[in-house]
């Protein structure tokens, strides 16, 4: 092939993976990315992959740099009024040469051969912009516990049909594997009309839909999984962040699931009680009915999460965390109207 028309030829995708002190994930995200057996592609010729490093203070870069097939860029300094986030992937998109931008975050692993098939599903389905909720890894007990009641909340508020629904209004995109037309990402003006938003990938995934230029969203765990977070802290602080952004009544929401953990413990302790006392056997068995329908309807909201049963379990025992969680995440967004993520503090613009 003449050298001259292979350097001009239109890459077919730019990934972009913005990168803050990411040290412990960012090798095997980009060695997953790296290694794509995609039919028909050569690295450098038809897809291109950007680690933009924001600033990171550990081995982040060092790491990147040392994977064949990765271009390493440093993120501009950041500006008031930006995200980190929002600044670090704007950066990669203006560098980008891909007819499609794949935006995805450190922390994910990407099955083999999976970034093509993304884009022909989203071509399929006359989607310019595509979203996968990658499957989660979980480790440690409250981790186990609490993320399942999170997704499923999220499943519920944000069914995956009615988001890909060009008829309804309800926008939805998960910022771990976020894919984007380079003409329709640039035509509403990229993370840089969002560049003061917290949650930024539901704001661009509601501007494409308000343009009704096609959006598609879906649980994808054959193509993507990720891990969230690495500690209890950083998990307290991304719930934090996001919860308020996420849920249209976070207090409410908030009592609910209270009152979920009144049902599923307090019941058993009235039936046991009017048991030991003789009292009203009738009254008893109706309690554990009771009982046992709020419990079969509790597990079943849960398994809309997708997390495997064992999790799924033990999820009544998280449900004070998550509440204490959401009611956090309402007082930072609506009382402090601050909220902190990866050592920087960013002022909250409620959606």
């Amino acid at each position: 092939m003449d050298a001259s028309l292979e350097s001009t030829r239109p890459l077919k995708l730019s990934v972009i993976v913005p990168a803050r002190n990411e040290e412990d994930c960012v090798g095997a995200c980009l060695q997953s990315l790296a290694s794509q057996s995609e039919p028909g592609w050569e690295l450098g010729i038809d897809w291109e992959i950007l680690l933009i490093d924001d600033h990171s203070t550990d081995r982040t870069r060092k790491i990147a740099q040392g994977i064949g097939g990765v271009t390493v860029m440093p993120a501009p300094a950041l500006e008031k009024g930006w995200t980190g986030k929002a600044n670090a992937v704007w950066a990669g998109a203006k560098a980008a040469k891909g007819e499609w931008l794949l935006f995805t975050d450190a922390d994910t692993l990407h099955e083999p051969g999976h970034l093509s098939i993304a884009m022909v599903e989203a071509e399929r389905h006359h989607a310019a912009m595509l979203s996968y909720s990658p499957r989660q890894i979980v480790t440690g007990f409250w981790q186990g516990a609490l993320m399942p009641l999170v997704f499923s909340e999220l499943a519920l508020a944000y069914p995956p049909a009615k988001v890909s629904d060009p008829q309804s209004r309800l926008a939805a995109a998960n910022g771990q594997f976020l894919m984007i037309t380079r003409e329709a990402y640039f035509a509403v003006g990229g993370h840089e009309a969002l560049k003061d938003t917290v949650l930024e990938d539901v704001a661009l995934a509601e501007i494409v839909k308000r343009r009704k230029l096609g959006l598609r969203f879906r649980y994808a765990p054959e193509a993507v999984a990720t891990r969230m977070y690495r500690t209890f802290g950083a998990m307290v602080e991304g719930w934090t962040k996001n919860l308020a952004l996420l849920f249209g009544n976070t207090l409410m929401l908030a009592a609910w699931r209270m009152l979920d953990l009144a049902l599923l413990v307090g019941l058993p302790v009235l039936a046991l009680w009017e048991y030991q006392h003789n009292l009203r056997p009738l009254f008893v068995w109706a309690i554990v009915l009771i009982w046992a329908r709020n419990l079969w309807r509790f597990y079943r909201r849960v398994a809309k999460s997708n997390f495997p049963a064992a999790d799924c379990a033990v999820t009544p025992l998280a449900l004070p965390l998550f509440a204490y969680l959401l009611y956090q995440s309402w007082f930072h967004h609506n009382v402090t109207r601050r909220v902190n993520w990866k050592g920087r503090e960013y002022a909250s613009r409620n959606r």
